[in-house]
């Protein structure tokens, strides 16, 4: 039975060390199990061992757990890891530099979804050579937060992306309106007066609008018209001849400018009328000379629509991918959504740590580099899929881990005296991998009074010991604690639990649900800046009086 004991021990172990320093139950059965198939038949036997086991090794630091397993099974460590190059696919007919767009809405500032998007293009373009042009698409004058006109740049060079040229479309409006005229006085297009429901209902149904053979030359008259702002708004609209008959109703005669009654942010009241996304992106894929495009699946009939302006203004059509939705579980993408949590209070900015902006993301800890991989690694694919948090965090872990110097802190503190304890001095260290960092030492006097999570007070036993971690057992006797005689640890008996002494601080961690963790920190957390690991509780953000959680 020993050595069952021990193959259940290393199979627990090693879960924890998979998972960040939790392992599973079923985990541990299956694998034990399928290990040892002559076991299958002493199943309800050996579940309640798994069940211990796994009890006393997450209540392990992943410090403690890493220990074990390099005295007990360096196996587990020596396991050789398989290093596989991610890259992404080459672009199709490159020829010599390659200059490619990020044409995000400035209606707030960018998310982690647009982090991929950056991300993609900024590579394909460090691989080529050439340009990468940030093209802010402000031509919805009600969409539009001035804010973000300053901070998606900073975004984007927080993500490490090399941004060398910026065009705003709001301050393009007369090459948008030249080559209008153009195709109005080509007849490729028309101003259409229809009623908007009326216009609607008839493309649907394959009907052409009366106004669609008008003579091209008043359309273009029409057209100055609109630009002088001499019609109301829904009163006209120039339209974009396509295929009526198209299987796809959206694709049918579409609408390429609407006049506007609202005041543009940055540019006031002084233009009516504005492209739509469709029109002005056509325009501005050939005028900026984009050889390659990558975009999701959702432009597919964009891309269509805007084939027409190519083709009648006989324009080379840049190389064209979609690539899959990706689903991001948990996360608020629509800026408008954010902007009014922002004004009701819910959030306290765009850098909230309930949200997943680039700046509450940056201000949480994340590294940038953990986008760039995360993104360079998810590859370039048709496939729709869903974000997995936990690759990404793990990732992250990766790249701050090095640099976090580990800390205690108490939730839900309980303070308890310890009778028959001599003065002596605590030491433990910064990081366990890194001696160069130093050590946290604390006094600790005679019959000191320290604080522990009220969990772990209420679950010691009476004449329990337990292992205050780097200082010494102690043991229950009733509503209080004594020194122990018997100092002798193995940690596969004595759980260990972290403590603050009594002059720690009230410190408090907001999490991105929107609770807070309130307990105490230890004294030294004064000489630490930037990512910590809470031992036992995850990684923090330290800020001025506060934390803010990262992940486990």
């Amino acid at each position: 039975m020993m050595e069952i004991e021990e193959n259940i021990r290393k199979n627990a172990l090693r879960n924890a060390f998979e998972h960040q320093g939790k392992a599973e139950i079923k985990s541990v059965v299956s694998k034990t199990l399928g290990e040892n198939p002559a076991l299958r038949s002493r199943a309800r036997e050996i579940i309640p061992i798994v069940e211990r086991e796994v009890s006393r090794v997450n209540s392990l630091s992943i410090d403690q757990i890493v220990s074990e397993i390099e005295s007990s099974f360096p196996d587990v460590l020596q396991k050789e890891k398989k290093v596989q190059e991610h890259r992404l696919p080459d672009l199709a007919n490159v020829k010599g530099k390659v200059v490619m767009r990020l044409a995000p809405s400035p209606s707030g500032p960018l998310h982690i979804g647009h982090s991929r998007m950056a991300i993609l293009n900024d590579e394909y373009v460090k691989r080529y050579g050439g340009e990468l042009i940030l093209r802010l698409e402000d031509t919805n004058p009600a969409n539009i937060d001035p804010f973000a006109y300053e901070q998606i740049p900073r975004d984007l060079e927080w993500l490490g992306v090399g941004i060398t040229k910026t065009i705003i479309q709001s301050s393009r409006m007369e090459i948008y309106y030249k080559q209008a005229l153009t195709l109005l006085e080509n007849g490729h297009m028309y101003v259409c007066h229809c009623d908007q429901e009326k216009f609607r209902k008839t493309r649907q149904e394959g009907i052409a609008c009366p106004h669609r053979e008008s003579d091209p030359a008043e359309n273009a008259s029409r057209f100055r018209k609109m630009i002088d702002g001499e019609y109301n708004k829904g009163s006209a609209v120039a339209v974009m001849k396509t295929d009526i008959a198209h299987p796809n109703p959206s694709i049918r005669d579409w609408i390429a400018f609407r006049m506007s009654a609202a005041v543009h942010p940055m540019i006031g009241d002084k233009i009516h009328l504005y492209p739509t996304m469709n029109f002005s992106v056509a325009v501005d894929d050939h005028l900026l000379g984009l050889t390659h495009v990558i975009r999701g699946t959702d432009h597919i009939s964009n891309t269509e629509k805007q084939s027409y302006i190519f083709q009648y203004n006989n324009w080379k059509v840049p190389e064209y991918f979609h690539y899959g939705f990706i689903s991001i579980p948990d996360v608020i993408m629509k800026t408008s959504v954010i902007r009014k949590g922002i004004l009701s209070r819910e959030y306290r900015g765009w850098d909230d740590v309930k949200l997943h902006t680039i700046m509450a993301m940056k201000r949480r800890g994340y590294s940038p580099e953990t986008f760039r991989r995360y993104w360079i690694e998810s590859g370039l694919r048709a496939q729709n899929a869903t974000f997995s948090w936990e690759i990404f965090n793990s990732m992250n872990r990766e790249n701050v881990d090095k640099d976090a110097k580990r800390l205690f802190f108490v939730t839900d503190p309980v303070k308890i005296r310890i009778t028959d304890a001599k003065p002596t001095v605590s030491s433990i260290p910064f990081h366990p991998e890194r001696k160069e960092m130093g050590m946290r030492k604390y006094q600790i006097g005679k019959d000191p009074e320290i604080f522990i999570p009220r969990k772990e007070f209420e679950s010691v036993p009476d004449g329990g010991i337990i292992r205050l971690k780097d200082l010494y057992n102690v043991i229950r006797k009733g509503d209080s604690f004594s020194y122990s005689q018997d100092q002798t640890f193995s940690s596969r008996q004595t759980k260990i639990v972290q403590w603050c002494p009594e002059n720690s601080e009230d410190f408090e961690v907001l999490r991105p649900d929107g609770t807070v963790d309130r307990g105490r920190i230890e004294p030294l957390r004064s000489e630490v800046r930037g990512i910590s690991q809470f031992e036992r509780y995850g990684y923090v953000n330290l800020s001025d009086g506060y934390g803010l959680f990262l992940h486990n």
